[in-house]
């Protein structure tokens, strides 16, 4: 079996989700599968599909992103700095309680596995508490944010 049947293509991606295989939809899973760790702004991509000769508009880029969301292909998280919103491809490891690091210089994220016991611990902890006052948590998702050993020796270097 080659290689690449074991690597997830936009086709997949979009047919896992049910959504049309649009040039503009291909070309955003495209550029997310391409660098998996990065997460993107709404912005970014635009630029990206633009650099790739892809025409879609702003509102069209936004409703793809949100129904990828939607159907559990991407992630979103607030990039509270820029006050805005990232969107990067959803992994096992970002569906179970784990602790994420994600770099405010280059916007990868880097899973902390090393933390997966104590992590769950708390989140378990905090969906208990949100369960005795009658809410129901459904995730807990834990973000810290800094600069990433690449890009301080990047900065180091300059």
């Amino acid at each position: 079996m080659s290689a690449s049947a074991h690597e997830p293509t936009p086709a997949d991606a979009l047919e896992r989700a049910g959504l049309r295989r649009t040039r503009a939809a291909t070309a955003v899973l495209d550029i997310l599968l391409a660098d998996p760790s990065r997460s993107w702004t709404h912005h970014e991509v635009e630029c990206a599909l633009t650099a790739r000769g892809v025409e879609a508009n702003r509102v069209t880029i936004y409703r793809l992103l949100e129904r990828l969301v939607s159907a559990e292909v991407l992630e979103k998280h607030a990039d509270h700095a820029d006050r805005t919103w990232r969107f990067g491809l959803r992994t096992l490891e970002s569906e179970l309680a784990q602790a994420r690091f994600e770099c405010d210089a280059c916007h990868r994220h880097f899973q902390l596995p090393q933390a997966s016991e104590p992590t769950k611990a708390a989140a378990d902890q905090i969906l208990n508490a949100l369960s005795s006052l009658g809410h129901l948590g459904q995730r807990v998702d834990l973000s810290i944010h800094g600069t990433c050993a690449g890009c301080i020796d990047t900065s180091v270097q300059n």
